[in-house]
């Protein structure tokens, strides 16, 4: 998981407000609900000594958010009077959250967006497509496109000298209108860069946009006959396909990871190793087991590599007044500041993994250490 998305959380200085809060707008009491689990969480900020300036601005976009039908969440950071990330949550949080910290308590949020795929699905007929394409941070593109060709675009059959003409004339309307598409499916893919590409709907039209993608995206295309253009068409199959396809590709770029940690020989695993190991911006893609019960704690200074699991560490590096807080949040902040990625892991995906957490290195060194240190 790529975190760049976090960066604006740590181009200020803390304390930080944070709040995760169900939002689900899918019952007649929703608005008087979720107002009490705001007031809620604003009295646990107060209780947290958090400023007011910020607890306002975060009451700003809970209550002005646009509404979305059905279980959601919202995930807001504020600090100094000024929102600087706010996520929509595909689910509502497990808990309702508040707190109050030097450094923002992003590791719930992490832990639902799980793996990032960036895709693109284009739903297509002969005449044309509707796209749909979303980043690896979760922006997403809509686009129509239609065909430049509308000449007779059944095959007919007509009879007599003039059928042929009329069936090349139809298939050659077929090949320009699918290349428009394909042109178009290029484009979304290239700015999204896009991990999977779907190509759905009449099977035909789907069959000539295919052949005409390039083959630096055939390894990546997904074809099927599912979906469809026409109105009021059920396309509860198309969504189950593209949502499996995503998922069958995060679980992949998982695997790989994993594997390739387990080529390391336990370089990297464990807390230790990994704190030392993002000391020396040593750290590739960090592994975390998904804990919400953890609040394990380490010390860190104002940047993003003076982190540590003792201060005493911090004071030998200069740092003054090295400041205790939760491990997840320091080691984030590290992962962000020195442009390393995440992988979060659920319990049953590595579960003899030291302490929950180790680290794919960008090399590996004499002074790299391993399980238990030296």
């Amino acid at each position: 998981m790529q975190l760049s998305f976090l960066r604006p959380l740590y181009d200020r200085p803390g304390p930080w407000c944070s709040v995760y809060l169900d939002a689900s707008a899918d019952t007649e009491d929703a608005h008087p609900a979720l107002d009490l689990r705001w007031r809620a969480l604003r009295d646990q900020l107060q209780q947290q000594r958090a400023d007011l300036a910020s607890i306002e601005a975060i009451e700003r976009v809970v209550r002005g958010h646009d509404p979305m039908p059905g279980d959601y969440g919202i995930a807001v950071f504020a600090s100094h009077g000024r929102v600087a990330l706010s996520e929509y949550l595909a689910a509502p949080p497990l808990r309702d959250l508040a707190a109050f910290a030097p450094l923002p308590h992003v590791m719930p949020l992490l832990a639902q967006r799980g793996e990032q795929v960036a895709w693109v699905r284009v739903l297509a007929n002969r005449e044309g497509a509707d796209a749909m394409a979303v980043s690896a941070g979760g922006v997403p593109r809509r686009a129509t496109v239609t065909g430049r060709e509308d000449f007779q675009l059944r095959r007919v059959n007509p009879g007599g000298w003039s059928q042929s003409r009329y069936q090349r004339a139809a298939m050659e309307a077929w090949h320009h209108n699918a290349g428009d598409v394909a042109a178009a499916t290029v484009q979304l893919a290239e700015k999204v860069g896009a991990d999977v590409v779907v190509v759905a709907g009449d099977v035909r039209a789907t069959g000539v946009i295919a052949a005409q993608m390039p083959d630096r995206w055939q390894d990546v295309l997904v074809r099927t006959d599912a979906g469809s253009r026409a109105r009021g068409a059920d396309d509860t199959l198309l969504d189950d396909l593209t949502v499996q396809t995503i998922a069958e590709v995060a679980d992949q770029r998982i695997s790989a990871t994993l594997d390739r940690f387990g080529m390391q020989e336990d370089v990297g695993a464990g807390l230790d190793a990994v704190v030392s190991a993002l000391q020396r911006n040593q750290v590739e893609n960090m592994l975390i087991v998904d804990d919400p019960s953890a609040n394990g704690e380490l010390w860190i200074g104002p940047e993003p590599t003076e982190i540590a699991t003792d201060p005493q560490q911090l004071t030998a590096m200069s740092v003054r007044d090295p400041a205790k807080v939760r491990a997840d949040a320091a080691l984030v902040r590290a992962l962000v500041g020195t442009d390393a990625e995440l992988t979060v892991l659920g319990p049953d995906e590595a579960p003899e993994l030291t302490d929950g957490v180790g680290a794919v290195l960008r090399y590996v060194d004499a002074g790299t250490p391993g399980r238990g240190g030296g």
